[in-house]
């Protein structure tokens, strides 16, 4: 794997890290990997193996064939024509023309969305859960 795609995983890894308020001290103990181990994948230094990939996916809420393509080790999904509309992202549907669109792109373009998707959806997430309760008979304001 060339330079340029080995820092760009390693950005994207450490972008979701730091969107899930993990250190890197705290992904590492998750995943059993070191955290100079970590600190070298997220520089560009070291390109992962499968086994630290598989490892590192469920802390930084990857499903493994997302990190795995991100990573080169699986090829993006081309779309048949005519089969958009059975393509699915996640626990979600794709939006065909959105599918069309994606396999039209490069691989380097469609490791980018996908990284900016996983980003999205962990931000979600985070939006979704409940505000915590109130204290000293304080009202909760709602989430904006």
């Amino acid at each position: 794997m060339d330079k340029e795609a080995q820092a760009h995983l390693g950005k994207l890894i450490k972008q979701q890290r730091v969107s899930l308020s993990l250190t890197l001290q705290e992904l590492a103990a998750k995943a059993s990997v070191s955290a100079s181990h970590l600190g070298r994948i997220e520089r560009g230094e070291r390109f992962p193996s499968a086994h630290v990939l598989q490892r590192i996916a469920k802390p930084l809420s990857f499903e493994e064939d997302e990190i795995f393509t991100l990573a080169g080790y699986l090829s993006p999904q081309r779309t048949p024509p005519g089969a958009a509309e059975r393509v699915t992202y996640a626990d979600g549907r794709l939006d065909p023309f959105v599918a069309r669109l994606l396999a039209q792109e490069t691989i380097e373009t469609q490791r980018s969305v996908i990284g900016i998707l996983t980003i999205l959806k962990s931000i979600s997430k985070e939006m979704k859960k409940p505000a915590p309760p109130a204290t000293d008979g304080e009202t909760p304001s709602p989430k904006p």
